[in-house]
This record gives structure tokens, C-alpha cells and sequence, in this order.
């Protein structure tokens, strides 16, 4: 469906177009699922490992530092986005830095944290296994990565359960959208098998489910080290 460079490309510019509705569409709370499940699933989450500081990867408009830094944690939040930057640091609730997934994995985020976050921010391929591949040494000792994204088995939707590029759409989101970012899909096996060649290990699963529909509204991989 898409070319790897195009794709990965297409996803940046979407992204840098999309911020002002974007950060709207947060703020305002718009996304049913986010309202009723995965906003409290991920700060639950990242918060039942008791970490003093995180890292937030592809904070966007930085709620989640935000509602962390509320219990207390010393978040850094980090995205490619230079405006969803400057949205963040204008509500404050955390420390904030503009800076790509290339840049990450080429050692430029400096220091380290007891928990890293990637909450639906992993949508392309080479791109998500260079992050990841980097988290490992943005760990403290013990800590964890938790990944928050979109259950293979309902994304999959009626296309072919198999890793690859997807269409993607901003249903749900509100007005004011431009056009929507490819994303890549995995399956759970493909998941798992990138954390692995990343250096990372599964040490637990969530699959917080919608009160309406009783189906996964996403999955959440705590992930750890595998040197740990």
C-alpha cells in the first residue's frame, strides 16, 4: 500500500500539518475511547511501577506529562513535532524537548528515566524499531517501557491479519483534519518479535477493554530490558 520511505515521510508531514486540530481534539477530550479507557489505562499503568521519573516518546500536547507530573512524576516529553512542543511547554506539567526518533536513536536524548512511555505514539516501521531500539539505555536499572497502541485483532478490522502498511483515518477526532498518517500495523507475534530484535522482553500484557463495546479498546506491553 505505501513505499517504506514514503510512508515514513508521509507520517512526519502529516503530523507537522495536524497539530493545531490535534492538540483541539485532546484537549477537548473528543476521542471516546481516550475519554473512557486508554487515558486512565496508560497513567495507571505507568504509575502502578512507582517510578520517581519518566520519558514520554511522542509526547504530543503533553497531557500525559501533565497528569503524571500530578502524582508527582519528573516527566521529560519528547516528539518530533515542533507545535505540539510549543503546545506542551505553553501548559506546562513537565520538561519538553522537539526531537525526532532519528535523533533518538542516534544517542541524542541524554540521561535516563524509570519509565519510558510510547502511548499510540509507534506508527511506522523502521522508525518505531529505531526508537525502540534505543529505549534500553534510557532505562534505569529495573525499569520498564510500557507501549500503549491499538489491539492488532480489532485494528486488523476485515484486511488480512498480517504485518503491514495501513490507511489511516482521523474518525472520531472532530473537525479541522487535514489528511490522515499511514501507520504500521503488527500483528501481537509481530509486536513481540520487534520488541525482541530491539532488546527488549514481554513481562506483562493489558488489554484494557471498552465499557460499551466489552472488546479491547487497546493493548499495553510493559517491556523491559532484556539484559535485566
Amino acid at each position: 500500500m505505501h513505499d517504506r520511505p514514503h510512508a515514513e515521510d508521509t507520517i512526519l508531514e502529516v503530523w507537522h500539518g495536524n497539530a493545531v486540530p490535534w492538540t483541539d481534539a485532546v484537549r477537548e477530550r473528543r476521542i471516546e475511547s481516550r475519554r473512557l479507557v486508554t487515558d486512565r489505562a496508560i497513567v495507571d499503568a505507568v504509575l502502578s511501577r512507582r517510578p520517581r521519573s519518566a520519558i514520554d516518546l511522542g509526547c504530543g500536547e503533553g497531557w500525559l506529562a501533565r497528569a503524571l507530573a500530578e502524582h508527582g512524576v519528573d516527566v521529560l516529553g519528547v516528539d518530533a513535532v515542533p507545535a505540539l512542543i510549543d503546545a506542551a511547554r505553553a501548559q506546562g506539567g513537565g520538561r519538553f524537548e522537539a526531537m525526532s526518533y532519528a535523533q533518538i536513536a542516534a544517542g541524542e536524548l541524554h540521561g535516563k528515566a524509570d519509565v519510558a512511555i510510547c502511548n499510540f505514539s509507534l506508527l511506522g516501521k523502521e522508525s518505531t524499531e529505531a526508537v525502540l531500539a534505543a529505549v534500553p539505555r534510557l532505562l534505569e536499572p529495573g525499569g520498564a517501557l510500557l507501549v500503549q497502541t491499538l489491539h492488532p485483532v480489532v485494528a486488523c478490522g476485515e484486511l488480512p491479519y498480517r504485518d503491514g502498511w495501513r490507511e489511516g483515518s482521523w474518525a472520531g477526532c472532530g473537525e479541522g483534519f487535514g489528511q490522515a498518517a499511514p501507520w504500521y500495523f503488527r500483528t501481537l507475534g509481530g509486536w513481540v518479535d520487534t520488541f525482541l530484535a530491539c532488546g527488549l522482553r514481554v513481562a506483562r500484557i493489558e488489554e484494557p477493554l471498552h465499557p460499551h463495546s466489552g472488546r479491547p479498546a487497546s493493548i499495553i506491553f510493559a517491556l523491559e530490558a532484556a539484559t535485566s
